[in-house]
């Protein structure tokens, strides 16, 4: 199951499926799973002890019962933590006092042995990126796994620790790639497989038909986040976009599978 080897569009679920369940836990994830999730993307930090960690923000006030900073806590530490605290469920925080920790990337991969895996590195450095390579190599995860992130750091440390995975472009190959298709010329080489970005960023464009075009021609893949709206999600499909990035990974699965191309 090579990451990029796929024909028809994939759905992932974002952070888990954040509408499901709360982010980036493995709640989330079997939630967005059985919504019929062709795969996860979720959010790594690293620890006091060097572990990446699942977590989207530097800080744990917004989603968990903890506060103040990640990186000042072990791995251990951060399971216990309470990170299905917040997540409302309609009133209800059905997942609060439940046991729902902080996930290590190692956990993740062991739990979820077949499944094509988005992992995008919060932390701009050779140790982040260093550190996502060692747990994705000792499952024997590289075929399934793609490392995303804005840093070039911590995307060329990752791509030189484990050649065999694959990597999309970080933030700097983005622009170069969205001005390249603008003038037109043509990708040569490249050493990601694929764009893992929004449909805009501020005032640029990033996703257009010609992107898309674009990428095709250079045998590059287009995954889009994060898409919830029906009509955004269709108007992706018809551009020709290989994934969906989704909050409600459950509506994006029902679209992608009554598109008619």
């Amino acid at each position: 199951m090579p990451f990029f080897e796929h024909s028809r569009p994939l759905v992932f679920a974002h952070r888990g499926g954040c509408a499901l369940g709360p982010e980036n836990t493995l709640a989330a994830f079997d939630r967005g799973l059985a919504a019929g999730a062709d795969g996860l993307e979720l959010d790594v930090h690293l620890s006091a002890d060097g572990v990446a960690v699942v977590h989207h923000d530097s800080t744990l006030d917004r989603t968990t019962s903890a506060c103040g900073p990640l990186a000042a806590r072990t791995a251990a530490e951060l399971a216990q933590v309470d990170a299905g605290c917040r997540f409302a469920g309609g009133g209800t925080f059905p997942f609060r006092g439940q046991g729902v920790g902080i996930p290590t990337l190692a956990e993740v991969l062991h739990r979820y042995p077949d499944l094509r895996l988005i992992v995008e590195m919060k932390v701009d450095s050779g140790e982040m990126g260093a550190a996502v390579a060692r747990d994705v190599g000792r499952a024997g995860a590289a075929e399934r796994v793609c490392v995303a992130g804005y840093g070039a750091r911590s995307a060329a440390a990752a791509r030189a620790a484990l050649p065999e995975m694959a990597s999309s472009a970080c933030h700097a190959e983005v622009r170069l790639a969205v001005y390249r298709a603008w003038a037109r010329w043509p990708v040569r080489r490249a050493s990601y497989g694929g764009y893992q970005v929004p449909e805009r960023s501020g005032v640029m464009r990033i996703v257009s038909p010609r992107f898309v075009r674009y990428a095709h021609r250079a045998a590059l893949k287009v995954q889009v986040w994060t898409v919830d709206l029906e009509d955004d999600m269709r108007r992706l499909l018809a551009w020709g976009v290989d994934g969906l990035i989704s909050n409600h990974p459950d509506v994006a699965v029902h679209v992608r599978d009554s598109f008619t191309w």
